[in-house]
């Protein structure tokens, strides 16, 4: 299949719904081989099922993406189906929105270890392939809420702040290897993130926040940059927020 990524190979983790699942099509519109990662597998297996009818390929492993193993199993499977990794898109994450005395320890454990864990445990082993590859992208899912703090999310802003901080280190480390890291930060998007935790189906349906078609074209954006050229950081914002 002809297109701007054919020949390569992404490895996206919390595929199965959101800005993965739309990302998932839009690399493989351009000819992207996918390794797809979520516990659910069904949603897993439908997605397959759409990247193939785009004329690309697929495959899933399903899982935990806080549990090392199966970090391990999708870069082995990305290596042993289609002998390469090029791109990670660390995308599995979840939001808890409450003030500080409200946020118990285990809502503390569950945002670091999604947000922040699983970031870490997916460039670890995905990165010694694209060492010896001399090249390749590591692109992180962040938010805005790894920009600018926010009432009521402080937990969930420090989660993202350090994944920002991951890359602007990974970026420096790896660089010399010709491998690039960035992360895309999103404002809210529509998708069933946080939902039972700060968000309701109607308040997500009813806003005008950015779709996850839009967070995925800013992926595809900084997946298809020139071999010489790398995205550091995307912010996104939706036109409806306030002005002040």
């Amino acid at each position: 299949m002809a297109g701007k990524l054919a020949g390569k190979v992404a490895l996206i983790t919390g595929a199965s719904a959101g800005i993965g699942q739309a990302s998932a099509r839009a690399l493989a519109r351009e000819g992207a081989k996918l390794v797809l990662t979520a516990r659910r597998q069904d949603r897993l297996d439908q997605l397959i099922q759409e990247v193939r009818a785009l004329g690309s390929d697929a495959i899933a492993v399903s899982g935990d993406a806080r549990d090392e193993a199966t970090a391990v199993a999708s870069v082995e499977a990305a290596k042993a189906t289609f002998g390469r990794l090029d791109i990670l898109i660390a995308n599995t994450g979840v939001g808890n929105y409450k003030t500080l005395v409200e946020t118990s320890l285990d809502d503390y454990v569950e945002m670091m270890d999604s947000n922040v864990r699983t970031t870490f445990l997916f460039a670890r082993h995905a990165a010694p392939v694209m060492i010896e590859q001399k090249e390749g992208l590591l692109l992180f899912i962040s938010s805005m809420a790894g920009v600018y703090g926010f009432p009521g999310e402080a937990v969930y802003c420090a989660t993202k702040f350090a994944q920002v901080g991951f890359a602007q280190g990974l970026d420096k480390e790896l660089r010399p290897h010709g491998i690039k890291v960035g992360t895309i930060n999103p404002g809210g998007v529509k998708t069933e993130f946080a939902l039972g935790k700060g968000r309701t189906e109607d308040s997500v349906a009813q806003s005008a926040m950015l779709e996850a078609e839009d967070v995925a074209e800013a992926v595809l954006f900084a997946a298809t940059r020139p071999k010489h050229a790398r995205i550091i950081q995307v912010q996104m914002r939706t036109m409806a927020e306030a002005l002040c």
